[in-house]
């Protein structure tokens, strides 16, 4: 028998998958599910997915990977999509890829599946990454084929063949987590004018709810990457960790946004990246004190870029790979330390250090110095404004001003 390979969560989309591969493809499932850091017990969709029709299921911990190859290489690149978005669900869904081609390959498939819908960016992410990595293999959506057509459809799908489910029609959320991140999209949700209901947080607080006194927190970085939270080196897993904690206690880290898909129309989703927030920022403070201004100003340009391609899918790519290289050598200076104060949603710098630090108190300084002579201010104004001057005296000649 023929097997197909299934991106599987236990969630409502790849429970009814199983069932309906079998009976539409006559194919032997295999599931796969990636330990993200859901923060939940993984274990149960052992018995979950063989229920629903699956022969086997693999569930793979990708966690350190997925920090320290997918996560940590987007934050120094500083790639932030729309100005809001930290790309929690982009980021692992090459990586999702990568695994679901490597089990086709150990199990001898033939296909791989999903369960992303015809009308979102997932579709595009997990099918890009399998065609730079096997293009051999034969791709199946079920959302672009079956007759099932609401949340609501999928549900009594699900219900008719026994699957127990984690949505009802009560709390229609579709939700994707990870270590990075929580995103909440549908429902009541799907109205922008709607704000979220304070149960729907799972990660953090409401910023009216977080304590009245402000959490410091200190982030030691090395070469654009976290190696230390107040002091204390620990792995790239546990720091997000124990940010997410610090940082979700005190509402730190709820992104609202209405977005542009790459499908191309507009989404609402709402976001919790609590840890995720904090390092952004610490990590943008660390490089305002050690970047030069034409390498930050260019390098905003180049985050925009990179923030699109892995919002795009197309992470196995010649242009990701070498905007990394320029990203690698912007780093090298960006090692220091940097001191945050979370307070109810905000996160506000409170001091940053580093060996590297371009800043100059002897430059900068409002009162007397003897290193900068303010007369030479008047030459530099005269050549930098030339073009302007210049462009003056020809209008004032011909009239046209």
């Amino acid at each position: 028998m023929a097997k197909v390979v299934l991106a599987y969560s236990g969630g409502l989309d790849t429970s009814i998958i199983i069932p309906w591969l079998k009976e539409n493809y006559g194919y032997e499932v295999i599931a796969m599910a990636a330990d993200l850091g859901q923060g939940e017990e993984l274990e149960p969709l052992h018995e979950k997915a063989v229920k629903s029709g699956a022969a086997k299921l693999y569930i793979e911990d990708v966690k350190k990977e997925f920090v320290e190859e997918y996560i940590y290489p987007t934050l120094r690149a500083g790639a932030i999509y729309e100005s809001k978005y930290l790309l929690g669900t982009s980021m692992a869904r090459p990586l999702i890829a990568k695994k679901l081609v490597e089990i086709a390959a150990k199990e001898g498939a033939e296909a791989i599946a999903h369960g992303a819908t015809g009308k979102g960016n997932d579709q595009v992410r997990f099918e890009l990454g399998i065609k730079a990595l096997n293009p051999d293999l034969k791709i199946i959506a079920p959302w672009r084929e079956w007759d099932i057509r609401s949340r609501e459809d999928a549900i009594d799908y699900a219900q008719a063949r026994g699957i127990p489910v984690p949505v009802t029609k009560e709390r229609p959320y579709s939700m994707d987590r990870n270590l990075w991140h929580l995103s909440h999209e549908g429902g009541d949700l799907e109205d922008p004018w709607n704000e979220p209901k304070e149960d729907l947080y799972l990660l953090t607080v409401p910023p009216e709810k977080a304590p009245d006194q402000p959490a410091y927190v200190e982030i030691e970085f090395e070469q654009g990457t976290p190696v230390k939270l107040d002091g204390s080196a620990c792995d790239s897993v546990t720091l997000i960790e124990k940010l997410n904690e610090i940082a979700g206690k005190n509402g730190v880290g709820i992104i609202d946004m209405v977005e542009n898909r790459l499908v191309g129309m507009k989404s609402r989703g709402v976001y919790e990246t609590p840890g995720g927030t904090v390092l952004y920022n610490a990590h943008r403070e660390l490089e305002l004190l050690t970047l030069d201004r034409a390498t930050l100003h260019f390098k905003e340009i180049v985050a925009a870029r990179y923030a699109e391609l892995v919002y795009d899918g197309v992470w196995f790519s010649p242009l990701r790979e070498a905007l990394d290289a320029f990203v690698e050598k912007t780093q090298r200076t960006v090692t220091g330390t940097v001191r945050m104060k979370l307070y109810k949603g905000n996160c506000i710098p409170a001091g940053t250090k580093s060996p590297y630090s371009l800043y100059n108190e002897e430059l900068a300084t409002f009162g007397r110095d003897e290193v900068y002579s303010q007369q030479d201010a008047a030459g530099f104004i005269n050549l930098f404004g030339l073009p302007l001057k210049v462009r003056a005296m020809m209008e004032k000649k011909t009239g046209l001003r």
